[in-house]
């Protein structure tokens, strides 16, 4: 693991999301269109289909209607693992996440196991791990071993052009959860952080990360990791 980590700057934003008037109107009329696209779809269970259900459930999470974004992207999940598209499981589980229903962590955790198992796009997976880090608290190992995941999958995974700029966000991250997590702020603090905690293995903070994925998902798995597992190469 790379000790050169960069000083924190402000990676998680929150953006006020009201919408105005216009921006509302704006929406419905993109929905509309969407739902006439689907319903010329008919019943194909397709992937066309899927990700058709994934934008116009993302256009509902943006009109606050969560309980009809999470109805449609739950059903583009379904489509999407029985074509074995995993990326188009993970968006997803995204869109089910910020639907902000009852099982939305669930959805999460289903959707970072899915990310971080197969070759998803990195950049789709470290955006479901800085979900994670923003939904625990400070003092949670959960939110460090995501971002120590993010930094994995970004050396394993990123396109030599993107790797660097790939890198220095999950860089940042890092160092946030470091200073949140312990107070971490120099290299020499850093350096003994992730030796304290184990940081710099795989073998070791992957395990980690899968028993709090687990535990977020409480039991409510929609499908069988060990029979995903054996698809593995």
């Amino acid at each position: 693991m790379n000790e050169n980590i960069t000083h924190f700057t402000p990676l998680i934003k929150h953006a006020d999301d009201g919408l105005s008037a216009e921006e509302q109107a704006n929406l419905k009329r993109h929905l509309a269109v969407k739902l006439q696209e689907l319903s010329a779809l008919a019943d194909t269970p397709s992937l066309q289909r899927a990700r058709l259900q994934l934008d116009i459930a993302e256009l509902l999470n943006a009109l606050e209607r969560g309980k009809e974004a999470w109805d449609i992207a739950r059903e583009a999940f379904r489509i999407s693992m029985q074509q074995e598209s995993w990326q188009d499981a993970v968006e997803a589980c995204d869109v089910l996440f910020q639907a902000g229903q009852e099982d939305s962590m669930a959805a999460l955790g289903m959707g970072i196991w899915l990310a971080v198992t197969f070759p998803v796009d990195p950049e789709v997976t470290v955006a479901m791990l800085i979900h994670l880090v923003e939904e625990t608290p400070d003092a949670s190992d959960a939110g460090t071993l995501a971002a120590i995941t993010a930094r994995y999958v970004v050396d394993l995974r990123a396109a030599d052009d993107r790797h660097e700029n790939q890198c220095f966000l999950v860089d940042n991250l890092i160092a946030m959860v470091a200073k949140r997590h312990a107070n971490v702020q120099d290299q020499g603090a850093m350096s003994r952080w992730l030796d304290r905690l184990a940081l710099r293995d795989p073998q070791v903070f992957l395990p980690r990360l899968a028993r709090e994925v687990d535990a977020i998902v409480e039991g409510k798995w929609w499908f069988d990791r060990d029979e995903l597992r054996s698809r593995l190469p």
